[in-house]
């Protein structure tokens, strides 16, 4: 199932690009978007620069209840998310990235390509495009709408850290 996600910030590219490059934001975001008493970040480190370019690991579980009821037997108590950014330096006023989400313990993966653009207003626009699989022959399709709804719903919540972050508000969990 396709999935395209569209998410503006009130920064310029460097800006932005800075920040999904700060460790301290990774976690910060990633705390923020799990969102749930049951849910933990167990990891969130970044390596290389905003500069020269970077990669952002996060692992966090999270309740099943974010699934299709139908669906929990097949994945357990928890899922356990793996998510993977690369991003490329800038080039020719763009930043372009790659992003796999596993969720272990449920047949699902999302892969995806990130791009950062300017805004006419000098704010910045993150585009996620890619594509969500399940390979559970029988709930496959139940299963990908479910996990693009919680994707996009993740993604907001992530934007919406990222913009507290740029503005200075930095309190508080989702």
């Amino acid at each position: 199932m396709h999935l395209t996600v569209d998410l503006t910030f009130p920064a310029n590219i460097d800006d932005v690009a800075t920040m999904l490059a700060d460790e301290s934001f990774v976690r910060w975001r990633a705390q923020r978007s799990t969102g749930s008493v049951n849910g933990a970040v167990e990891q969130a480190d970044v390596t290389g620069t905003a500069e020269d370019g970077f990669t952002v690991v996060v692992r966090r579980t999270l309740p099943t209840d974010i699934i299709p009821v139908q669906a929990r037997p097949f994945v357990g108590a928890h899922l356990e998310i793996r998510q993977a950014e690369a991003w490329e330096a800038a080039s020719e006023g763009r930043r372009t990235g790659t992003v796999a989400v596993e969720i272990l313990g449920a047949p699902v993966r999302v892969t995806a390509t990130a791009t950062l653009t300017t805004l006419p207003d000098g704010g910045t626009r993150l585009t996620y495009a890619g594509d969500v699989r399940a390979t559970v022959p029988l709930f496959g399709a139940v299963i990908e709408e479910a996990a693009v709804t919680a994707v996009r719903t993740t993604l907001e919540t992530e934007a919406e850290a990222g913009r507290d972050w740029l503005g200075g508000r930095r309190t508080g969990t989702a």
